[in-house]
C-alpha cells in the first residue's frame, strides 16, 4: 500500500470529514466539533479539493453524502478508531492530575439511583477530569456508541454494534413502590386495582409490567405516564398510585422514607443492567480506568 498518500492528508480535516457524515450538517458538525460555521466550510472545500468529488449534495435542509464519500466513510472510521487508540498509548493516565472529558451515556433510572455515588468517588480519585452525561435508553446506545458522542453506556440493553462488548454490572429485581403505609404487601388482585404511573420516554402507557401480567392473564389500569424517573416522589405522595421500576431506583427512592417498595405479587424475569462500549476502545488507558470505577461502583452489591 502506498503510504505516500497519507502526506496529503490533515488528519483534523479527516475529523471533520467523519462528523459532516455524522451529522450531514455544518452547523451541528461545528457545534460538536466546538468551531465555527466558516472553518466547517472551509474544511468541506479542501476536502472536495482532495477527493475530487462533492462528497456531499444539499438535499432540503440535509446534506446527503454522495456514493464516493459513503466508500472514503468506510474505510476511514476504523482507521480513524485505530489512529485514536494508538495515540492513548503513548501516554499514561493518572487519574488524580487528568482533566480529560469523559462522556457516559445513563438511563434515567441509572442517573437518579447509581450516579451521586459514582460522582462522589470519581470527584475525590480524579478531581479535574470533566463528566458528560447523556440520556441514553436501549434504543439510542448504537447511534451514540457509533457517533462518538459517548464511549461507554450503561442501562438495560438489545441490539448492539457488531464492534460493540457488553458487561453485566448486576442482575436486576422489578419491585413495586407506593407512598401509603399498608401493613400487608399488595395482592396480585390489588395491584391491578391499584391506579399505576408508566415511566417512558416516549409516552407510552405500555411497559413490561404488562407484558408480565398478560402471562398470566391480567392487566392493570395506568393512569398516567412521564417521561422520566426523577418526577415520582412527587406525584406518589399522598396518593394511592404504584409504579413497577427496577429494585436499585426503588431502594434510592424509599431512602427518603415517605415512599416503601416491596416485590410484585406476581413471578417477574430477572433483569439485567449492563455496560457498552466499543471494542476499538478496550486497550485505551483512560477509558479502562473510567469502565473499571464504574464497575466497581455500580456493580453488584455495591
Amino acid at each position: 500500500m502506498n503510504r505516500n498518500e497519507l502526506r496529503k492528508a490533515d488528519i483534523n480535516l479527516m475529523v471533520v470529514f467523519e462528523t459532516l457524515m455524522q451529522e450531514r450538517n455544518v452547523t451541528r458538525a461545528a457545534e460538536k466539533l466546538f468551531l465555527v460555521q466558516p472553518t466547517i466550510s472551509a474544511a468541506l472545500n479542501r476536502l472536495r479539493a482532495l477527493f475530487n468529488d462533492p462528497l456531499f449534495v444539499r438535499v432540503g435542509h440535509r446534506m446527503e453524502p454522495t456514493s464516493r464519500a459513503e466508500t472514503i466513510y468506510r474505510h476511514l472510521s476504523p482507521a480513524l478508531d485505530a489512529l485514536s487508540v494508538a495515540l492513548s498509548l503513548t501516554h499514561e493516565f493518572d487519574p488524580s492530575t487528568s482533566n480529560m472529558n469523559f462522556r457516559i451515556g445513563l438511563s434515567d433510572d441509572v442517573e437518579y439511583a447509581l450516579l451521586p455515588p459514582v460522582l462522589r468517588a470519581l470527584r475525590s480519585e480524579a478531581p479535574n477530569i470533566v463528566i458528560v452525561v447523556q440520556r441514553a435508553d436501549y434504543w439510542r446506545i448504537p447511534e451514540l456508541l457509533a457517533n462518538g458522542e459517548i464511549t461507554v453506556g450503561i442501562t438495560q440493553t438489545r441490539d448492539l454494534p457488531a464492534n460493540a462488548k457488553r458487561k453485566t454490572l448486576r442482575r436486576v429485581q422489578p419491585k413495586v413502590l407506593r407512598a401509603d403505609a399498608g401493613d400487608e404487601p399488595l395482592s396480585l388482585d390489588e395491584y391491578c386495582a391499584r391506579p399505576h404511573v408508566q415511566v417512558s420516554p416516549t409516552a407510552s402507557t405500555h411497559g413490561m409490567a404488562d407484558e408480565w401480567l398478560q402471562a398470566t392473564g391480567r392487566k392493570r389500569r395506568v393512569v398516567l405516564s412521564v417521561p422520566q424517573f426523577s418526577a415520582l416522589p412527587g406525584l406518589l405522595a399522598d396518593t394511592d398510585l404504584l409504579v413497577s421500576l427496577p429494585d436499585y431506583i426503588a431502594e434510592a427512592m424509599a431512602a427518603s422514607g415517605q415512599l416503601r417498595y416491596e416485590s410484585l405479587p406476581f413471578e417477574t424475569p430477572v433483569l439485567e443492567l449492563d455496560m457498552v462500549w466499543l471494542s476499538v476502545l478496550d486497550n485505551d488507558p483512560a477509558e479502562s480506568w473510567l469502565r473499571q470505577r464504574l464497575e466497581a461502583l455500580m456493580g453488584e452489591g455495591e
